[in-house]
């Protein structure tokens, strides 16, 4: 039996190839210089013998210790499971890494409907600009549009941090064609320039800071600052708009949103603080995202809820942009299934059936658009979200959907 054990371990330099890789890479900030082996040294009990040792690459050790380090700042663990937790043989087989190219592919065309569904409110606002006729423009509602911009910035920040290149690319698409929006409507007096002003400064320091924050060219505390930002931002305007919704039929007021503030900025504060556990860190950090998602899930919701009082007006809804959300909502769930992010799969599936889908259902129900065109948006979607359930497990190795499933919500 060995009297003792003695670890060494350390790195001097990570791995370039492991500063874009990993899921978090701003969590080591403190860890001390490690060597490039991990070596173990067992003291025999017989004296005259040798010690045993052991030597091999501590790559492994190394990404061990940069996923479970403390997170030291307020808003830094809202990065879903890790990516592709299976063995080394699934990860390096052509089906795995073929389905994984794909998926990724499929969210950057997700750009094509998207940027199709905010094209049409631009060209109508360049010709309202161009005619003179700038009250047009007030029938935009700037308020609303802006925590539209508010979601895309909190969930550019969160791709941003997983290293997910093609919904970056959708996410920034859409800040900028919603400022674009806001171009317009200050052109047109229909914003007031104050607000525009503001808004100008937030979505530039956004996209800024996202920027280098992906190349590895910001500073820590720059980042968590505007991570700060995102989430007070965020919760303080997800119950307002969610007790705006039923106005008038409950009082109108904007004691939600106070409220939501006071408690995001005290939970902020408590987390940089380090007066919070471990668990509330993550929770305080996990909140941009949620908030942003929610914000885009209500969306659905507050419509519903305006086809409920004024069914007459449904008519006024497009059926082609609800296809278009419904298609870019949709073509980012196989990869939010195959990533094993739950929160990314919540939010786009969501969109897709009751966004898109349950708006473009209502029309129907209303004779407003033909029988063919709502089959084959049925036909359409189900096919497309059985194909996701259907290949994912095959190429993870799995005989059922439902294991899939299982991770995504509970992790492996």
């Amino acid at each position: 039996m060995a009297k003792s054990l003695v670890v060494s371990f350390g790195c001097n330099k990570v791995p370039h190839s492991l500063q874009h890789r990993t899921l978090y890479p701003n969590n080591c900030h403190s860890l001390p210089p490690l060597k490039p082996t991990l070596s173990l040294t067992l003291q025999n009990q017989y004296q005259n013998q040798k010690p045993l040792s052991l030597k091999y690459n501590s790559l492994t050790t190394l990404i061990n210790r940069r996923v479970s380090s403390p997170i030291t700042a307020a808003l830094d663990s809202d990065v879903p499971h890790p990516l592709h937790q299976g063995s080394v043989k699934l990860r390096n087989s052509k089906s795995f890494e073929q389905w994984d190219s794909l998926t990724a592919k499929f969210s950057g065309a997700s750009n094509i409907p998207f940027l199709l569904l905010q094209l049409p409110q631009i060209i109508l606002n360049a010709r309202n600009l161009l005619a003179g006729n700038k009250t047009a423009l007030l029938a935009v509602p700037w308020l609303g549009m802006f925590t539209g911009l508010l979601g895309n910035l909190s969930l550019l920040s969160y791709f941003t941090k997983k290293r997910e290149k093609e919904v970056i690319v959708v996410q920034t698409l859409g800040a900028v064609s919603q400022y674009v929006v806001f171009l317009q409507l200050a052109m047109a007096e229909a914003m007031p320039l104050p607000y525009f002003v503001i808004t100008s400064v937030v979505v530039a320091a956004g996209l800024i800071l996202n920027f280098m924050y992906y190349f590895n060219l910001l500073n820590a505390e720059i980042w968590r600052f505007w991570e700060d930002f995102i989430t007070v931002g965020g919760l303080s305007v997800l119950p307002q708009i969610m007790w705006s919704t039923f106005v008038p039929y409950i009082p109108n007021s904007i004691l939600p949103g106070a409220i939501a503030f006071v408690i995001a900025v005290t939970a902020v504060i408590m987390a940089r603080m380090g007066k919070l556990s471990k668990e509330g860190v993550k929770f305080v950090g996990g909140i941009s995202g949620w908030t942003a998602t929610l914000l885009f899930m209500w969306m659905p919701v507050s419509q519903m809820w305006t086809n409920f009082l004024n069914p007459d007006n449904i008519r006024g809804l497009s059926a082609f942009s609800m296809l278009l959300a419904m298609m870019g909502n949709g073509l980012m769930i196989p990869r939010a299934l195959f990533t094993r992010d739950f929160m990314w799969f919540l939010g786009s599936t969501w969109a897709s059936l009751f966004y898109g889908y349950g708006n473009i259902l209502c029309l129907y129900c209303f004779n407003a658009i033909s029988r063919e065109f709502f089959l084959a948006a049925t036909i359409g979607l189900f096919s497309w979200i059985g194909m996701a359930l259907w290949r994912d497990p095959i190429v993870y190795g799995y005989n059922s959907p439902l294991r899939s499933l299982k991770e995504l919500v509970f992790g492996s």
